[in-house]
């Protein structure tokens, strides 16, 4: 019996990063990090708190012979400064790739966002991997986000030996889920944009792992989307969900921003208003057919999940 390989998987304080390393743990030798906070695994799971653009960084490398990498570790926007996530997201991950040229590490997976799109009236009904990537021309709080895919798609095409994957899911949502969306269906009252009430998308927490997994052992490269067939209306989400609108006013722009800035909710930041007033829908197909992916949740179920925490 060959002896099971090294695998390094980042964000390791993360729910989905958890859901990961519980299903990959019996076939590979973990070792994981996070560069916001060391967490506390197993004792046959070697767990760092680290900064990729550190030293100690390489030192990880040099100790463990991976044969993988597993990179769920960007910093999303609501966690930390903007010139933070730059640096973490965009310059870790560049030394990530050069450190897995370095020391012969055969295949990278990537975890991006769908808002990486941008939200426009004039998207498409389903966006497939070719759309353009134009968050950037909402705000400039999502450039890290684009950029760390702009630099995985040129390590993706310069270093072909690296096998890289990236993943765009729609909202991850689910229990232990702290991110923007899972914020707001959490909560008893959601604020809500007069006048709009985008489609959106939902993949719940297990579903996104087994994707992940699916997709590292399956090692296919290149670019996907991850997102179901159904969708659902914004308003008609927060409905199914048990939660109560506080209307916002919609115009003029500035006026949603500063009632956002001025309550502070996290679940409904201002750079992230556009993406309560224009749909972002993601085509899934060349996933769903390229891995034979097929989501165990339903909406229905994910929607049960929250309107449950509020009885």
């Amino acid at each position: 019996m060959s002896e099971r390989p090294y695998l390094l998987i980042t964000g390791a304080a993360g729910a989905l990063t958890q859901q990961v390393i519980r299903r990959l743990r019996r076939d590979y030798r973990l070792v994981v990090c996070d560069a916001r906070r060391e967490v506390s695994m197993p004792a046959d799971i070697p767990s760092f708190h680290i900064d990729f653009n550190k030293r100690h960084f390489e030192d990880l490398f040099r100790q463990y012979p991976f044969s993988g990498v597993i990179h769920l570790g960007r910093i999303g926007p609501n966690e930390s400064t903007r010139m933070h996530r730059y640096n973490a997201n965009v310059l870790g991950t560049q030394r990530l790739f050069d450190l897995s040229v370095k020391y012969g590490v055969h295949q990278v997976l990537v975890l991006s966002t769908y808002f990486v799109y941008g939200a426009s009236p004039y998207n498409p009904a389903m966006l497939t991997e070719e759309a353009p990537l134009k968050a950037t021309e909402i705000t400039m709080d999502l450039v890290d986000s684009v950029e760390l895919e702009n630099l995985s798609n040129i390590y993706l095409w310069k270093h072909p030996e690296l096998n890289i994957t990236v993943l765009r899911p729609c909202n991850i949502v689910g229990p232990g889920v702290n991110n923007s969306m899972s914020v707001l269906l959490s909560s008893a009252r959601a604020p809500v944009l007069a006048g709009f009430s985008p489609i959106m998308q939902f993949i719940h927490l297990e579903d996104m792992a087994d994707a992940i997994v699916l997709a590292y052992e399956k090692n296919k490269p290149g670019i996907y989307n991850v997102a179901p067939d159904d969708w659902v209306a914004y308003q008609r989400a927060l409905e199914l969900c048990g939660c109560k609108k506080i209307w916002v006013p919609s115009i003029p722009p500035a006026l949603p921003m500063a009632i956002a800035r001025r309550m502070k909710w996290k679940g409904f930041p201002p750079y992230l208003l556009q993406y309560f007033k224009y749909p972002v829908t993601l085509n899934g197909h060349l996933f769903r057919d390229t891995f034979d992916f097929h989501p165990q949740y339903t909406l229905c179920e994910i929607m049960t999940h929250y309107r449950l925490l509020k009885e």
